[in-house]
């Protein structure tokens, strides 16, 4: 089983951080750093070469060719699906994309 290069883009980490340090600013401390372990960690599942994935239903980000998935169905991540790479380009609170 091959495995994918993955790129964050900073505008996807800046997001991940802000979501972690929402819930770390409500005191929940030990849930802020699990967050954004189990975020990483996810991003770092899609790297599986025989998953491919659908484009966006989001108009434009599908009439650029982005792909998304949903993560724990409050988080959509936007990324570039290449054969040898994934470049994680957004990850949003699903009701942005809506």
């Amino acid at each position: 089983m091959g495995k994918r290069k993955i790129t964050v883009k900073k505008q996807a980490a800046e997001s991940i951080a802000q979501i972690a340090w929402f819930i770390e600013s409500k005191g929940l401390l030990a849930t802020a750093e699990n967050f954004s372990d189990e975020a990483y960690n996810f991003l770092e599942s899609l790297a599986d070469e025989r998953r491919t994935f659908m484009l966006c239903r989001n108009e434009e980000r599908n009439m650029l060719g982005l792909k998304c998935v949903n993560y724990k169905k409050k988080f959509t991540v936007v990324f570039i699906e290449a054969e040898n790479e994934l470049i994680i380009c957004e990850f949003l609170p699903s009701k942005i994309l809506r």
